[in-house]
């Protein structure tokens, strides 16, 4: 794409060169990635700022840069290197809006569906993908997990990619015929302009509590964030929401879409009743207009009843048949760190994500659900580093509350001290039935050695990730791995 079409779309303070009349092959934000005739748009990180790297970037072959910083390279650079030089107010935004274009708007081409809450993005996106391919629909997926475009997986580092990495994977999609997208919207991302100037045709609210006030500072900010979501959907589009969620009306104030609610314990649009779970899954029924129907999953938990009917509702909108999106939610496999129950004939691990307060009391309420109190419960845990440390005491007091024996543990320490970690978890620690040690595939080998062969040890916090990342270095660890090797 010539350069100068990228630009008539493009709101700029100044574009410095003679010549805009040139082809533009690649959009990138990291100079190492730049080839012959890139575009490189300089945005500023957390650790570091785009607009150091731009000498670098026109070294390697950039033939323009965006950059929204006009102090920190001087033009000279640009005209003695034929660059063009592009200023704006914000990069990140200019780069949203810079890779519609160059991708020629594919969110358009597509059903594209976004789900965001603090739990169940990962899950509801699972379910609604076997949905679709269970009615024989190419589907692709963004989220947590992986990338997914059909059966083709492509590896991911963030719940929500860059701008253009997002507009290439649905282009891809799209080229690829898949008719429907399934995408995990982060907040993190909705504050950094990721996913802006996309087409959503359905936004999923699924739940909110206190999450990433590292990056929020606060719960009325880390609220504010998600509301982007819902304020930016187009009035053709439609919000699938959980009423039973208390924040839900703050959140759709000023939404266009149609709105569709479900829920377990208000009147909703549709009705989730009689939810029994166990260790094999779970069974419950949805009530929709006039009609009822039962529904059955693998997946373990209330919880996960709400994603279900979630996807339900987000595909039936979506044009699939009850029926099929029946029998998708049933088919849907195992998420991977959600809830995972692995174990032999007598004692039980369950895997699980679970890194908030909330996340961390749902997963053991449900256990203890399932098990009463005839069965011991072990919870093996730490938090992570570089993160929200007002959690920290919560979640130790959660974990000895509904634990028989609890292992404090290291998480992802990333540049923190783990045992700085593990004292803020002891604060709110206040029984004798938990254990301090640091290393954790040796606090996981203990829970498993050392409780009772009918126990339930859940070992919470890492889920799918399969690395632990210590001053900056990930080394490979896999909860469920450790776990498989000492069982």
């Amino acid at each position: 794409m010539l350069l100068n079409e990228l630009l008539n779309e493009l709101n700029t303070i100044q574009v410095v060169d003679n010549s805009t009349d040139f082809e533009i092959t690649d959009i990138t934000i990291d100079s190492r990635k730049v080839k012959d005739n890139s575009i490189f748009i300089a945005i500023k990180g957390y650790k570091t700022d785009g607009h150091l790297y731009i000498q670098q970037a026109i070294s390697n072959g950039a033939k323009a840069v965006i950059l929204e910083n006009n102090k920190i390279i001087p033009e000279e650079l640009f005209l003695q290197n034929n660059v063009v030089k592009i200023l704006v107010k914000n990069s990140r935004i200019a780069l949203a809006k810079l890779s519609g274009i160059f991708f020629n708007y594919p969110s358009k081409k597509i059903n594209l569906i976004g789900i965001t809450g603090t739990k169940g993005k990962t899950t509801t996106t699972y379910f609604l993908k076997s949905i679709f391919e269970n009615a024989n629909i190419k589907t692709g997926l963004i989220g947590t997990n992986k990338n997914m475009i059909g059966q083709k997986e492509i590896k991911t580092q963030m719940t929500t990619p860059e701008a253009h990495i997002i507009n290439s994977l649905i282009n891809e999609m799209v080229n690829e015929n898949c008719r429907q997208c399934v995408m995990e919207v982060s907040s993190h991302s909705l504050e950094l302009h990721r996913v802006d100037f996309l087409d959503f045709n359905i936004g999923v609210f699924t739940n909110i509590t206190s999450d990433h006030l590292d990056f929020h500072n606060k719960f009325e900010n880390y609220l504010s964030a998600k509301k982007i979501f819902f304020d930016s959907l187009s009035a053709d589009a439609k919000v699938i929401y959980n009423k039973d969620d208390k924040n839900y009306a703050s959140l759709l104030l000023n939404t266009k879409a149609e709105k569709i609610s479900y829920a377990l314990h208000t009147e909703a649009d549709i009705t989730i009743k009689d939810v029994n779970y166990g260790l094999e899954g779970t069974k419950f029924k949805i009530k929709y207009l006039d009609s009822e129907y039962e529904l059955q999953t693998r997946l373990i938990g209330e919880f996960n009843a709400y994603n279900a009917t979630a996807a339900f509702a987000a595909s039936i909108f979506s044009g699939v048949n009850i029926s099929k999106a029946i029998e998708g939610i049933s088919v849907t496999p195992q998420v991977p760190g959600r809830f995972e129950v692995i174990g032999n004939d007598t004692k039980k691990i369950i895997i699980d994500y679970s890194h908030t307060a909330d996340s961390l009391k749902q997963a053991l309420k449900a256990i203890r659900h399932i098990v009463k109190y005839e069965r011991p419960v072990y919870t093996v845990f730490g938090c992570g580093g570089d993160r929200d440390k007002t959690k920290r005491p919560v979640m130790g007091s959660i974990a000895e509350e509904l634990s028989d024996s609890v292992y404090v543990t290291s998480d992802n320490p990333r540049t923190e001290n783990p045992f700085s970690i593990i004292k803020d978890i002891e604060k709110g620690m206040k029984k004798e039935n938990h254990k301090i040690i640091e290393d954790r595939e040796e606090a996981i080998k203990r829970a498993i050695e050392t409780s009772e062969d009918n126990a339930v040890i859940l070992i919470a916090g890492k889920g799918h990730e399969t690395y632990q990342e210590i001053n900056g270095i990930r080394n490979h660890f896999s909860d469920k791995e450790v776990a498989e090797k000492y069982l």
